[in-house]
């Protein structure tokens, strides 16, 4: 069964972006959703592992630049928080469940529900037809968009933050869990941005934006091919690339 059309390959070259409805159906989106709910129900976060998420640049650098939890977080399933959702203490302000922004960066090898999804042959086939040599993922990310809490996504090109060289040897999933519209907060692209000036490190050139706060949840996952990991950060670090899964031929 063809997943993608030879036109939707041309298309996906000419803009950078493609949107493959139903490609997966709403059973495996509701296994996710429902693996996820148990996965954080059982979340035991020490304190000082409590980190809040941010997009900003500079917060970036100063808290989860300099924290150990999110930097070696490459091979490992943790938590990352919205802001304001802790007191001076460290304790829940918010109900536990309505406080995480999003759990990363390796539940395609840890957790076996969103494995089979990520390494599905469907997947694998898409890989092929958009010409990946040896296909690595190397994150994978749950994202929440909590709602009424969370800050802006701002403006962005994710081969900024997962580098390789050559520049742009990255490919981002993104599945929507939930309908995403205009009207509750969808992904939006400026199509043909990825062919604009090469960005360089932690740039922020507008080629992919989130519209709102209150964007819809979603599991992504970027691939990359096993010749131009060499030199793959994630702010600013080499993520531990060893032990995540490769895509099978």
């Amino acid at each position: 069964m063809d997943f993608i059309t030879e036109e939707q390959i041309q298309k996906y070259r000419q803009d950078g972006y493609l949107v493959l409805e139903g490609f997966f159906s709403p059973e495996e989106c509701d296994a996710l959703r429902e693996r996820m709910a148990v996965i954080v129900e059982r979340m035991d976060v020490p304190l000082h592992c409590r980190t809040e998420f941010s997009t900003e640049q500079e917060e970036q650098l100063k808290t989860q630049g300099n924290a150990d939890y999110f930097m070696s977080s490459g091979d490992k399933v943790r938590f990352f928080f919205e802001k304001g959702v802790f007191d001076s203490q460290g304790d829940f302000l918010v109900p536990r469940e309505r406080s995480v922004n999003k759990i990363g960066h390796a539940l395609h090898a840890s957790e076996p529900v969103f494995k089979n999804v990520t390494h599905s042959p469907k997947v694998q086939e898409l890989s092929r037809k958009l010409d990946f040599k040896q296909p690595v993922v190397v994150q994978s990310m749950y994202i929440f968009k909590q709602p009424g809490i969370g800050g802006e996504v701002t403006p962005h090109q994710d081969a900024t933050f997962l580098y390789t060289e050559p520049l742009g040897r990255v490919m981002g999933v993104w599945i929507a869990l939930e309908d995403a519209t205009e009207e509750n907060g969808c992904l939006w692209f400026i199509p043909g941005s990825h062919k604009s000036e090469t960005p360089s490190k932690h740039a922020s050139p507008f080629s992919l934006c989130c519209s709102t706060p209150c964007c819809r949840s979603g599991f992504t996952f970027t691939w990359s091919s096993w010749e131009s990991i060499a030199e793959l950060f994630t702010i600013g670090k080499c993520l531990n690339v060893i032990k995540l899964q490769t895509l099978n031929h």
